[in-house]
């Protein structure tokens, strides 16, 4: 085995850590539960569903509060899409774990 093939092992074995790390970082930014309240606006849980943040963003008048849920929804597109390539980037990892070795 070259020391490219152990690098490129070393990178595919990490790559789904690597996409997982990033999607926390995006689920943390999203902090949609915290800017209804900022508004007083009342929600049940900490996790908001898109479908009422879509509501809110057609139905509010408030540009500063459009603008942080706009940017909140984007935040929880960009961690459910990690999410995604981290579950993708475990079985090609797996399979070239057993024909490496």
């Amino acid at each position: 085995m070259t020391v490219f093939e152990e690098y490129l092992l070393a990178i595919a074995i990490c790559s789904p850590l690597f996409f997982f790390i990033i999607a926390v970082a995006f689920r943390l930014l999203d902090n949609s539960a915290s800017i209804f309240l900022k508004h007083d606006i009342l929600v049940d849980t900490s996790y908001v569903s898109g479908e009422i943040i879509r509501e809110h963003i057609n139905n509010s008048k408030d540009t500063k509060l459009k603008k942080t849920l706009s940017r909140a929804l984007l935040f929880r597109r960009l961690h459910n899409l990690f999410m995604i390539l981290m579950v993708v980037s475990i079985p090609p990892v797996i399979i070239a774990c057993f024909f490496v070795f």
